[in-house]
């Protein structure tokens, strides 16, 4: 499926949980603390900014923020919250649309660039950051660890979260390095909902080639939004890309 068909308007519906998930606050604050410090002073631009997650309480902090998205239905649950001349969205693909203007960072959460499902398309998104930023400017992204020491010879899927009402497992394609992430949520009846979507897993190191192809450097890599120290037994990472100032 296209992600524009994934995001659609029962996606856009159901995705905001207010005070829970990722949008419980002890997940959602550092993550707007962090970002503030790096725009430093300057305006932000978030691509897929989906519902505003992040965009609007980071925009309430006083940093001036543009996004770029890919799905309407998305954008119009953005828009019952802030409105364009609060959050100005440009709709279109993370890796190609322009926003005008020029931005002090870039910034990428939860995963999305892994939405691309490409590397061609991933190496895009980059150079596409890097054309949107001032000399010294930040891109920033968050993301998972691919968990394949999880998987046995034989076995293709792993169960990343498992929790009263809800299942979270992938299911892995080691061949073309793609993934399937499977979200079943249920109740006491017999039925269950499943929302799957795709994705193109990353290395670390993967990563920080495409920042070189795009003209940044690696300038940190933290294992989460507040800092803690990044190892070969974390799930996730937030690593901060940088043009050279002198660029």
């Amino acid at each position: 499926m296209r992600q524009e068909e994934i995001w659609d308007v029962d996606a856009a519906r159901h995705y905001d949980t207010p005070g829970r998930g990722m949008f419980a606050p002890e997940v959602l604050d550092p993550t707007v603390d962090r970002l503030a410090g790096l725009a430093g002073g300057g305006r932000a631009l978030e691509f897929a900014i989906g519902t505003g997650r992040v965009a609007v309480p980071l925009a309430e902090r006083g940093v001036p923020v543009t996004g770029i998205e890919l799905s309407r239905p998305m954008i119009d649950q953005l828009r019952t919250k802030a409105d364009e001349a609060t959050i100005p969205v440009i709709a279109g693909d993370m890796s190609t649309a322009v926003a005008p203007g020029a931005f002090t960072l870039v910034y990428l959460v939860y995963n999305t660039i892994s939405n691309l499902l490409t590397q061609a398309e991933q190496v895009a998104c980059f150079r596409n950051a890097a054309r949107h930023l001032t000399p010294g400017g930040r891109f920033v992204i968050e993301l998972w660890v691919p968990e394949l020491r999880k998987l046995p010879p034989g076995q293709q899927a792993t169960v990343w979260l498992s929790e009263p009402g809800y299942i979270g497992l992938d299911t892995y394609d080691v061949l073309r390095q793609h993934v399937v992430s499977h979200h079943f949520r249920f109740d006491e009846s017999r039925q269950a909902q499943l929302f799957r979507s795709p994705h193109r897993y990353i290395w670390p190191a993967e990563l920080d080639l495409m920042g070189q192809l795009a003209g940044f450097e690696l300038e940190s890599r933290h294992a989460d939004w507040s800092g803690a120290e990044f190892t070969a037994e974390s799930r996730s990472h937030v690593s901060v890309y940088r043009i050279p100032p002198g660029r």
